[in-house]
C-alpha cells in the first residue's frame, strides 16, 4: 500500500512538471509597460482615489452588458441607448391579426415568441382567431432602443426613439404609435433599416415591409385565445384581487382569468431572456452602438444628472447640437462597411468582467454583513481575506510585498502593481491596437477600463488592509491582531464592498431572496401587466379617454423603482 502511495505521488509530480514545462509562456514577465500608454493612462494607481462624481464609464458598461435583457430593461425603463443589428435568416417571428384573415403588407408589428403575439389575435369563438408566422430569409437589418422602450408611457420610454423619428422628444405623442412607425421607417429607408426593435412584455419588432426579407410559414385559423376586451366592467365573481387587475393594451382592456393566464405565459416567455446572453435571436453590433451616457457625445445631459440617481436619468433636456451628432453618428454607424470594425467581441469582453467579479464580490459582502463576536469574527476576516487574494492571485506579482516598517496607517503603495495588473489585464492588448477602434469602440473600452479600476482599486485595497493586518493565511503574523482591530477592518471592508456594488449596480445581484419556489417566478413590475381601474372608470365613459388615471404615478413606489419579488406560476395570479 505504502509503496502504491509512493508511485502515485511521483507520477503526480511527474505529471505537474510536465505542465509546467509545456506552459512556455512567450515571454517570462510581459509587464503592463510592454503596451505604450497604458501605464499611466487612467492616472496614478491611488488605492485611495474613488472615481469622479460625474464618471459615466461604470453606466455605459453597464447598460452595454444589458442590451437585449429583458430583467436590466424592465429594472431601468428610460433607455439610453441604440445599436444597429441583424435578425439572422431563419429566424421565426409571429403576428396576431387583430383585423382578422388579412396579412399586412406593410407597416406593423411582429413578435419574437408566439406567447405575445397571440394576445393579439383577436376574434369570436365561433370563427376563431388568424395567427401569422413568418421566416426571415435574408438578414434584416434593425435599429434596438434599449430600455422598455415600446412602454407607451410620457416618462421618457420613448424618448430615444423620438429624436430618432422627430429630432425631438414629443411626450403628446405617445400613443401615437402609427405616426412613430410611419416617420422611424421613413427615416430608416435610406439606411437600408427594414425594423425597429424594442421590449414592452417582451420583445417586439417594428416591422416597415412585410414582403422584403420575410416569407410566410403559416397563417392559421386558430382557436380564440378567448382574450376578453372591453371597459372591464361586470368582471366574474369569482375572481380574486391579482385576478382583477385590468390588463392595458393598445387594443383595450383584457380580463378575465383565461385573459390573465394567457398574458401570465406571455411574461413568462419573456422570463427565458431575462438575462445574460438574453435575445439571442437578434444579433447587436456594438462597433456602431450609440450611448447617452457618451459625455463626449452628449455633454448636455452631465449638468442635468448631477445628484440624481440612475431611475431618475432622462434623455430630455438634450441639447439640439447634441441631438444633430448622435444622428451623424448613427448614420455614420449605418453605412459603414463591416470590414471597418475591429472584430472584437464587445458582448463577451463585458461579460467576462461581471463573470469574474460578481459572485465573489457578492460573497464578500455576505461575509462582511454578518455579525460576528470577538472569537469568530477572526476566522471570518481570513474567509474574507482568501477570496480577495483569490480574485487577485493572476495579478499578484511576486515583488509586491510590504516592508517590516509599514503599518496601517501607511498608504499601502506597495500594492499599486497588483492594482496596475488587475485593472489593466482585460484592456491592455486591446489598448495598444486602439487604432482601428471605432467611436463607438472607444466609448466601450474606456467603459471596461474604467469599470475593472474601479472593481481592482477597492479589492486591491482591502486585500492590502488584511496583509497589513495580519488576517492574511498565506503570511499569519506572530501574534493573532487584537479582536477590536479586526472588527474595525472588517468594517472598513463592508463599507468598501458595498459602495462599489452600489456603484457598479449590475442587474446580476437583483434577485428574489429568498429563492423563489418550484410554483413561483422571481418578477419585477412590468408594464403593461398588473395595474388597475380607478373609481373613475365606474361610469359609462371610455376607460381610454384618460388613460393616465389607469396607471400608478411612475414617480412613486415599486414603479419607478421595481423590486424584485415572487409571484404565483398558477392560478390564482397576483401581479
Amino acid at each position: 500500500m505504502l509503496s502504491a502511495r509512493k508511485a502515485a505521488t511521483v507520477w503526480l509530480f511527474l505529471a505537474f512538471e510536465l505542465v509546467l514545462t509545456a506552459q512556455i509562456p512567450l515571454l517570462s514577465h510581459v509587464p503592463v509597460s510592454f503596451y505604450p500608454g497604458v501605464e499611466n493612462d487612467l492616472g496614478q494607481w491611488d488605492l485611495d482615489q474613488a472615481p469622479a462624481v460625474n464618471a459615466t464609464g461604470h453606466l455605459v458598461f453597464e447598460t452595454a452588458n444589458s442590451l437585449l435583457q429583458h430583467w436590466a430593461n424592465t429594472r431601468y425603463r428610460i433607455g439610453h441607448t441604440i445599436v444597429p443589428g441583424t435578425i439572422p435568416v431563419g429566424t421565426l417571428l409571429y403576428h396576431g391579426a387583430i383585423t382578422g384573415p388579412h396579412l399586412p403588407t406593410s407597416l406593423d408589428w411582429v413578435a419574437v415568441e408566439p406567447e405575445h403575439s397571440l394576445i393579439f389575435c383577436r376574434g369570436p369563438i365561433e370563427t376563431g382567431c388568424w395567427h401569422l408566422t413568418l421566416a426571415v430569409t435574408q438578414p434584416m437589418k434593425v435599429l434596438y432602443f434599449d430600455g422598455n422602450s415600446a412602454a407607451k408611457l410620457p416618462e421618457g420610454t420613448m424618448d430615444t426613439q423620438d429624436l430618432v423619428a422627430w429630432s425631438e422628444m414629443k411626450p403628446e405623442w405617445v400613443n401615437n404609435e402609427e405616426q412613430r412607425i410611419m416617420d422611424l421607417c421613413k427615416w430608416g429607408e435610406k439606411y437600408g433599416v427594414n425594423g425597429f426593435v424594442r421590449m414592452q412584455m417582451n420583445f417586439e419588432v417594428m416591422i416597415c415591409d412585410f414582403t422584403s426579407h420575410m416569407e410566410v410559414v403559416s397563417f392559421l385559423n386558430l382557436e380564440s385565445t378567448r382574450i376578453e376586451i372591453g371597459p372591464g366592467k361586470d368582471l366574474p365573481d369569482d375572481l380574486d384581487t391579482g385576478e382583477r387587475a385590468c390588463l392595458c393594451f393598445d387594443i383595450g382592456l383584457i380580463y378575465s382569468r383565461t385573459s390573465v393566464h394567457h398574458v401570465y405565459e406571455g411574461m413568462h416567455s419573456a422570463s427565458w431572456r431575462e438575462n445574460y446572453p438574453g435575445e439571442t435571436r437578434i444579433e447587436l453590433d456594438f462597433s456602431g452602438l450609440i450611448s447617452f451616457y457618451d459625455t463626449a457625445l452628449v455633454p448636455s445631459l452631465v449638468p442635468r444628472r448631477v445628484g440624481l440617481e440612475r431611475w431618475d436619468h432622462r434623455v430630455g433636456g438634450i441639447s439640439s447640437g447634441d441631438i444633430e451628432r448622435v444622428q451623424d453618428r448613427l448614420a455614420q454607424a449605418l453605412v459603414r462597411p463591416p470590414v471597418t470594425t475591429s472584430g472584437i467581441d464587445w458582448k463577451t469582453v463585458l461579460r467576462v468582467v461581471v463573470d469574474r467579479y460578481a459572485s465573489r464580490l457578492e460573497m464578500m459582502q455576505y461575509l462582511s454583513n454578518m455579525t460576528l463576536d470577538d472569537r469568530s469574527v477572526f476566522d471570518q476576516a481570513q474567509q474574507v481575506q482568501r477570496r480577495l487574494r483569490t480574485v487577485l492571485l493572476p495579478y499578484t506579482v511576486f515583488a509586491a510585498r510590504p516592508s517590516n516598517t509599514n503599518t496601517g496607517n501607511a498608504t499601502n503603495s506597495w500594492a499599486e502593481p497588483v492594482f496596475r495588473e488587475c485593472a489593466t489585464s482585460h484592456t491592455a492588448s486591446i489598448v495598444a491596437h486602439g487604432t482601428t477602434l471605432t467611436p463607438s469602440e472607444h466609448l466601450l473600452l474606456q467603459a471596461v477600463r474604467e469599470t475593472t479600476h474601479e472593481i481592482c482599486r477597492v479589492v486591491t485595497k482591502m486585500w492590502a488592509s488584511g496583509l497589513i493586518v495580519g488576517v492574511d493565511p498565506f503570511y499569519p503574523p506572530e501574534q493573532r491582531p487584537r479582536a477590536d482591530r479586526i472588527h474595525t477592518l472588517m468594517g472598513e471592508w463592508k463599507e468598501d464592498v458595498t459602495r462599489l456594488i452600489s456603484w457598479l449596480d449590475w442587474s446580476v445581484w437583483v434577485k428574489c431572496r429568498p429563492a423563489c419556489g418550484i410554483e413561483e417566478m422571481c418578477y419585477l413590475p412590468t408594464w403593461p401587466v398588473g395595474f388597475f381601474p380607478t373609481p373613475s372608470h365606474e361610469d359609462d365613459a371610455s376607460p381610454f379617454q384618460d388613460s393616465a388615471s389607469l396607471w400608478p404615478d411612475p414617480k412613486k413606489g415599486e414603479w419607478k423603482r421595481p423590486q424584485p419579488k415572487c409571484i404565483r406560476r398558477l392560478e390564482p395570479y397576483g401581479f
